[in-house]
């Protein structure tokens, strides 16, 4: 849909493992500026940092050997 939508011009698509979120329709703008700046981000924070903040965040039950 990104692609298809052409949201993004530089959007490849998403790499081999990936995981996803749902937020509400009020986050939207907040979602879209994140990707946008998305590079700039991950060089504060890692994305397998990141990652595990947003499982832990959710409620997700993970197994930390499965983790990249």
């Amino acid at each position: 849909m990104i692609k298809a939508q052409g949201l993004f011009d530089d959007f490849e698509g998403w790499q081999e493992g990936y995981g996803a979120f749902t937020f509400g329709y009020s986050a939207l703008g907040r979602v879209v500026d994140y990707i946008k700046n998305q590079e700039q981000h991950h060089r504060k924070v890692s994305s397998l940092e990141e990652y595990v903040l947003l499982l832990n965040e959710f409620g997700v039950n993970y197994d930390p050997r499965y983790l990249l």
